[in-house]
């Protein structure tokens, strides 16, 4: 599945607030009253939301892996030099 694929009310979303609509997907889908079609629709909806979650954490993590530049001082007598 592609980013682009994602409705933008899912990629809207914060990460709890995926995970919080997640919970009630599966509330809905573990009632005996809920249609064939429609529990289909909402664990369909329930993957998107599970990829933009899966995509938040990838980002976060290449965002981490990047390294950090530190500009390096050294002191030379009374001076500092960069």
């Amino acid at each position: 599945m592609k980013s682009k694929n994602i409705p933008a009310d899912i990629r809207s979303k914060s990460i709890k607030e995926a995970q919080s609509e997640i919970k009630d997907i599966i509330e809905k889908l573990e009632s005996p009253e809920i249609s064939l079609e429609n529990s289909r629709d909402q664990y369909d909806r329930m993957m998107q939301l599970n990829f933009h979650i899966q995509s938040i954490f990838k980002q976060k993590a290449e965002e981490i892996k990047k390294p950090t530049f530190v500009e390096k001082k050294t002191v030379n007598k009374n001076k500092i030099v960069k």
